[in-house]
């Protein structure tokens, strides 16, 4: 964790405004976006490119304001959506951190649902994970920006590193890293919120415990990244869905293979 509170020049520059058609001799905005969401967005892309963890300082919102070229009420709002996304937290006089929120699941109508032990909440789970990711990866390859195509590309590496050095908690950070980014990618906060969630949800089923080991799920999990990535990255979205179905599948097979070896050896 990083107290020290983060320097400007790490920060992304502002988004250029979206262009602008003359109708009836006014102009009118197409594909208009409050200022809001796109602050919020290039906080979270902040975020993520300065690869920040639960806890880290941000710049304060009048140094935001002044990056970002707006004003700082813009920049309120955008933290309080990221506060309600569970991305943010304000502290009285002291500043904004990155949220450390896993608890938040104790309170959710999900994580009170979900029993990590039963089999088949954890295989709707999966289920659940498919429909989400798919759409996520698909949306992904239409919308996503450089700066996030390059935060799923630095996943993807960090969990090739991993594997290659049997590093299992790189592996495994790079991993949520990789699906978060694909999520955030899709500019559809519901989707980002659902699969991060379900993420959460999976780590509480330690009664599997499959992430305590690399092994051959773990390279085909590396390659199947790379396959989703430049799906993405080409824009080709059918082929993005297909190739996240391909790897929940797979990685729910594992599951199913360790369920089988725990219980009948």
């Amino acid at each position: 964790m990083n107290d020290t509170p983060a320097t400007d020049d790490a920060l992304p520059a502002q988004a250029s405004p979206t262009a602008a058609t003359a109708v009836n001799g006014s102009y009118e905005r197409r594909d208009y976006r409050p200022g809001y969401e796109v602050v919020a967005e290039r906080i979270l892309e902040f975020i993520a490119e300065a690869r920040l963890a639960a806890g880290d300082r941000l710049p304060t919102e009048n140094d935001l304001a002044q990056r970002l070229n707006t004003s700082r009420a813009v920049v309120r709002e955008a933290v309080k959506i990221l506060s309600a996304l569970g991305r943010v937290r304000a502290h009285k006089g002291r500043g904004l951190f990155v949220a450390d929120d896993e608890g938040m699941l104790i309170t959710s109508r999900w994580g009170g649902f979900f029993r990590p032990v039963d089999l088949d909440h954890v295989l709707m789970l999966f289920e659940f994970r498919r429909v989400q990711e798919m759409a996520a990866s698909s949306l992904a390859a239409t919308r996503a920006t450089p700066a996030e195509l390059r935060t799923i590309e630095v996943a993807v590496e960090q969990c090739r590193h991993g594997f290659v050095h049997g590093r299992v908690d790189e592996f495994n950070q790079a991993d949520d890293d990789f699906h978060e980014a694909v999520a955030t990618a899709s500019h559809n906060a519901f989707l980002v919120s659902a699969v991060r969630d379900a993420r959460r949800l999976q780590r509480q089923s330690s009664a599997i415990g499959i992430h305590d080991m690399l092994g051959d799920g773990t390279e085909s999990a590396v390659l199947e990244h790379e396959v989703i990535y430049r799906a993405i990255r080409d824009g080709r979205p059918d082929e993005a869905a297909e190739a996240t179905a391909a790897h929940l599948d797979r990685t729910l097979e594992d599951y199913r293979r360790e369920i089988q070896r725990r219980l009948f050896g």
